[in-house]
């Protein structure tokens, strides 16, 4: 397993989590949508133009729990196009250490034993992301590689992605390029002097298309992403969800800069998979 992800940089685990599992993490996503009040900050998550940048609600999310929507779920007068529940992008940064639920979820003994059978040394849980891809507006995320935002030195951040619900191609399943995990870190994406979030090119290389694979899996399976591998999906246009949940490790034997975009309160530290009580 390690000589192929060392090789590739992208592993699929299938059936890694149970169908019940899965259906108590959508659940639980569901209940704390419902909880939350979209006047409470409009803010929308888009990888296109990166309209979240720039603003506190989701800047200071590195050790809360926020709700982002989709680029597309306001009208032109600013009002949710559709139902709260079918407008959302994601939920994130920290619900796998602030919600009991998640916590179970992302501290599965299992996957401890994927990051170390993959060579972490002291695997801490960053950050997560809900995805829900929705039908219709679900929005294209572009071709990145996840060190660029969880930069450590030397470079140690791995992606664990969880199909919540089958992903096709019909629905954005993601996409990867096999293989380019060996190229160099394309871009960094860091807090300057002045505490602004700016992105540094430092390779202005494109990625070969024609090497993108497809990463269609079904419900239950976990992708596993080496932080330098390029990967992407595109943009759901079909009237089926893609839920996914992610979860970002980073070996704590490494140096995590504070220049980084996600920091922490001092008082709510990265932990790793050792479950509170």
């Amino acid at each position: 397993m390690k000589q192929f992800f060392d090789d590739n940089g992208v592993l699929v685990l299938e059936n890694f989590v149970s169908k019940e599992a899965c259906e108590k993490l959508m659940a639980q996503a569901g209940t704390i949508v419902d909880a939350f009040d979209p006047n409470e900050f409009r803010a929308v998550f888009s990888t296109t133009n990166k309209s979240h940048e720039g603003n506190e609600y989701f800047e200071k999310s590195g050790d809360k729990i926020r709700c982002f929507f989709e680029e597309g779920a306001f009208d032109a007068n600013g009002n949710l196009k559709q139902d709260k529940a079918l407008s959302i992008n994601k939920i994130g940064h920290a619900q796998h250490d602030l919600d009991p639920v998640f916590s179970d979820f992302s501290r599965n003994p299992d996957l401890a034993q994927v990051a170390k059978d993959l060579g972490m040394a002291q695997p801490l849980l960053s950050q997560s992301m809900y995805i829900f891809k929705q039908p219709r507006i679900g929005g294209e995320v572009i071709c990145h590689q996840d060190s660029t935002f969880l930069y450590t030195e030397p470079h140690s951040c791995i992606g664990m992605w969880f199909a919540m619900e089958d992903a096709t191609l019909e629905n954005g399943c993601m996409w990867g390029l096999p293989g380019h995990h060996k190229s160099p870190l394309k871009k960094r994406h860091y807090r300057n002097a002045e505490g602004k979030l700016v992105t540094e090119k430092l390779n202005d290389t494109a990625w070969p298309e024609e090497d993108r694979v497809p990463l269609e899996v079904k419900q239950g399976s976990l992708i596993v992403l080496h932080g330098q591998l390029p990967h992407l999906s595109g943009a759901n246009t079909s009237d089926k969800s893609r839920q996914a949940y992610t979860l970002h490790l980073i070996d704590g034997a490494c140096d995590y800069p504070d220049t980084n975009w996600l920091s922490r309160s001092p008082d709510m530290p990265f932990r790793g998979f050792e479950i509170d009580g």
